[in-house]
């Protein structure tokens, strides 16, 4: 009996892996511009008609009430010149970054 060859549709998708710094370092693509020009010209001109919102449920005030942001601390550290450089050269809300850093590294550690 010959054993069939599978089909390339059931072959399996060689995976990737991909890093935070590969993302950020990366240029969008062609195509991801063009996407990302469309969307930012539907958000600048307030269009969100395009969005259906009838399958989310209305939150309750009780909903609403419990929601609270995780409470932040206030900590002065120490970092290179060349590290805080590098943060502040994408412009304000770099210790937002520094937080994003260490949360994947964190998550990346569990």
């Amino acid at each position: 009996m010959v054993k069939k060859k599978p089909s390339a549709s059931s072959r399996h998708a060689k995976l990737i892996s991909v890093s935070a710094e590969s993302i950020f370092g990366k240029p969008p693509g062609k195509k991801q511009t063009v996407a990302l020009s469309r969307i930012a010209e539907r958000q600048a001109a307030g269009d969100d008609s395009g969005i259906d919102y009838s399958d989310i449920p209305p939150l309750t005030s009780e909903q609403l009430a419990r929601f609270r942001r995780t409470p932040k601390v206030l900590v002065a550290a120490r970092i290179d010149r060349e590290v805080y450089d590098w943060l502040k050269q994408y412009g304000e809300g770099y210790s937002t970054r520094i937080n994003s850093i260490l949360r994947a590294v964190m998550e990346r550690a569990r």
